[in-house]
């Protein structure tokens, strides 16, 4: 690894097409300092994507990537991380990508441990398809399908993740640069599933959900005494409905991914045809 890179030798020569003042912009400079800070390179970084506002962000940032399907990018990111675990991988998603289509890998993921980071961008609110209510979306939010609101009390994917067994569950904004890339870089040094939710604002659709309610809503961990070792505190902290929490909110410092658990330490893109028999029987071992 490079020890002198840059969060700018991250960036693609691809220009985003994202709403002026969208907060993926702000997400992925953070996920870019982050990966430069923790002393990783392009060479050895793999960013996934699946569908959405947040699906190209693997074009933008200069790595390996993989542009997915929606909803499936976290089991092709714990493939790549489990074919190679030498590279750094960072998958990013968004709240209708992950907490919908995608709930049912989310939470296996989260169950699996695989060292890996996951960061949702979460402007609740579905923006590539021009505005529809997302699983996180307020229950009385008025679209254009859902004119009475969804009806539905929000999905709560910080819940989720503790009640699924996470070992790292964070929450940031995108639009606090030195914050949420400090917050990222811990999930990134995290050894496990380090997971990230990112409010992210819709400027175009999202008139409810903005920077403004979040700057004023927002609840700094680091300014209260909160323990993210403990777990009980944790749950507290989650199940307030009433506030929006930005930092570390649980850490398992003894977390064990599960592929050290299992002794996959091999590169496995490296196997060729007529491979030898114990390289093949790791593989059947995991499938």
């Amino acid at each position: 690894m490079s020890s002198d890179v840059r969060f700018t030798d991250f960036k693609s020569d691809k220009q985003p097409t994202w709403c002026p003042g969208c907060g993926d912009f702000g997400t992925m400079n953070g996920m870019m300092k982050a990966l430069a800070e923790t002393g990783n390179d392009p060479d050895n970084t793999f960013v996934v994507a699946g569908i959405g506002c947040s699906g190209k962000i693997g074009t933008y940032m200069h790595s390996y990537a993989l542009h997915g399907v929606h909803g499936r990018a976290l089991p092709v990111g714990i493939g790549v991380k489990l074919a190679n675990p030498n590279l750094e991988v960072m998958v990013a998603g968004g709240d209708g990508d992950g907490y919908s289509i995608g709930a049912g890998h989310f939470v296996h993921a989260v169950r699996r441990n695989v060292d890996m980071s996951y960061v949702v961008m979460d402007n609740r609110i579905y923006g590539l398809t021009k505005g529809q209510a997302s699983p996180t979306s307020r229950q009385d939010f008025e679209t254009s399908t859902t004119p009475d609101g969804p009806q539905m009390p929000p999905v709560n994917p910080l819940a989720l993740a503790l009640a699924s067994g996470a070992t790292f569950i964070a929450q940031s904004f995108s639009s606090d640069a030195q914050r949420h890339a400090e917050i990222i870089q811990k999930a990134v040094e995290h050894d496990g599933f380090g997971f990230v939710n990112t409010y992210s604002p819709c400027v175009t659709f999202n008139d409810v959900d903005t920077y403004d309610y979040f700057r004023d809503s927002i609840v700094d961990l680091s300014e209260e005494d909160h323990d993210p070792h403990d777990r009980e505190a944790a749950k507290e902290k989650i199940l307030e409905g009433d506030k929006e929490y930005m930092g570390v909110i649980y850490q398992d410092d003894d977390s064990v991914p599960w592929e050290k658990r299992e002794g996959i330490d091999q590169d496995m893109s490296d196997i060729p045809d007529g491979a030898p028999e114990d390289a093949m029987d790791l593989v059947r071992e995991f499938y």
